[in-house]
Order: C-alpha cells, then structure tokens, then sequence
C-alpha cells in the first residue's frame, strides 16, 4: 500500500527540503537468493528499486532480509542481476502510519469501491442499487482511498510535471 500511497502523491521521499538526493546507486546489482546487501541503508529504512524486470517497488531494509509492505512476513525479492537504480528513502513515519490506515480501510471496503454493479433492476424479482454518498461510521465505502484520504495526503503531495 505504501507504494501505491507514493505514486499518488507524486512524492518518494527520495531528497531533503533542497532537493538533493539522500543516496543514490546506480550500477548492476546481485540478488541471489532474495537479498540484497546495502550498507548506505539504515535497518527499518525504505528504499526504491527502478529498473529491474523482478523488483521494481519501494521495500523496507533490514540487515539480512528485505520486506514489501504488503508482506510484511519474509523476504520480497526475487533472485536476479539487473542493472538499474536504488534510491533510499526518508518516508515520514506519519505517512507509514496513515498509509497502515489506508490499508485497513482498503481491506474493509476495497470490494464495495471497486464493485461494477452500480444497480440493478430484476422484474418482479428484485431490485438493487449500489448507495451513493453514503457514509458508514463516518467512511464513504463508494469512494476511493485517494479520495477518503485527500485531505490527510495534501500536506505531501507534489505537482505533476
């Protein structure tokens, strides 16, 4: 969810206030087995992989295993050499924590948002209309988190290019 968080608002947390990069590897790199060493990384930080045909994603780094966070249980990567881009992260600990929310929120009413049926109309057998607007202990499960969230996410969000 974090990635997907990320995207939308155009941010990756990969430079300080000036704009400069908090580091950036570029170069061939070796998974063997799933890992990945990667000393200018601190335990528990982010990090972004471009350019691989297996990893690409946003994944947190720990000595000896690396995690998603969608899996948070075991090593995400998959065993592979590729040439590309490892960006660390600085990822604000309030955005993980909303981001851990919006996961919730997704779990709970992701099947309700992304239903096709919006209404339907069975003669004399039934009939079934999909709510609009309709707000469920103060949640709208017929909007997207983007749009539950927005107003929580502005604060981080970039323009677009």
């Amino acid at each position: 969810m974090l990635q997907q968080v990320l995207e939308y608002l155009n941010n990756y947390f990969a430079e300080d206030d000036a704009g400069n990069p908090y580091h950036v590897e570029r170069g061939t790199f070796a998974i063997p087995g799933g890992l990945v060493s990667l000393p200018f990384l601190q335990d528990g930080q982010r990090f972004e992989i471009t350019g691989s045909a297996l990893n690409d994603g946003v994944y947190t780094y720990h000595p000896g295993t690396v995690t998603d966070d969608d899996d948070i249980a075991g090593a995400a990567l998959m065993p592979e050499t590729f040439t590309g881009t490892i960006t660390a992260l600085a990822v604000p600990p309030a955005l993980r924590k909303l981001s851990d929310e919006i996961r919730v929120w997704v779990d709970k009413y992701g099947d309700v948002v992304n239903s096709p049926y919006q209404s339907e109309d069975v003669i004399g057998v039934y009939s079934y209309v999909k709510a609009q607007n309709s707000k469920v202990g103060g949640q709208d499960p017929t909007m997207g988190w983007q749009t539950q969230f927005g107003k929580r996410l502005k604060r981080w969000k970039k323009g677009w290019l």
